[in-house]
């Protein structure tokens, strides 16, 4: 390896990386604010013995729906024949069946489901932004 005499993690930038970890910040966020990569982040925090964060994809096994009722633009799920591009596409029931159909709800603009049905389907904190700019 070369030699590297001026290193990446001073004192002062230690502080920092600690800081940001206890503020919750993501691996990203913190490595764009220090100027270094998520790598090292992931790295310094590791060896650094800093706690252990939950991912933020990480879900429960039982995901909790928003608590806002469902603005449906007809009164009953929708069949393959009465979906359209602008009706939520979340699957109700056993596709084999004949009791098949899907939500129905206005869709959020630029995805297939309603605002109730993004919750659960996008789980990253990119995605859930994403669905809450738009």
């Amino acid at each position: 390896m070369g030699d590297n005499s001026q290193s990446v993690w001073t004192d002062d930038r230690l502080e920092q990386l600690k800081a940001l970890w206890g503020e919750g910040l993501s691996i990203t966020q913190i490595g764009l604010k220090l100027g270094v990569s998520r790598n090292a982040v992931v790295g310094k925090v590791h060896r650094m013995g800093l706690p252990k964060r939950q991912s933020p994809i990480v879900r429960s096994a039982n995901p909790k729906l928003d608590d806002r009722p469902i603005q449906r633009r007809r009164a009953v799920p929708l069949t393959l024949e009465q979906w359209d591009r602008n009706t939520c596409s979340w699957p109700i029931g056993d596709p084999k069946t004949d009791n098949f159909s899907f939500c129905g709800s206005t869709v959020e603009p630029g995805r297939p489901y309603c605002s109730q049905h993004c919750a659960v389907a996008y789980t990253s904190v990119r995605e859930k932004d994403k669905s809450s700019a738009a």
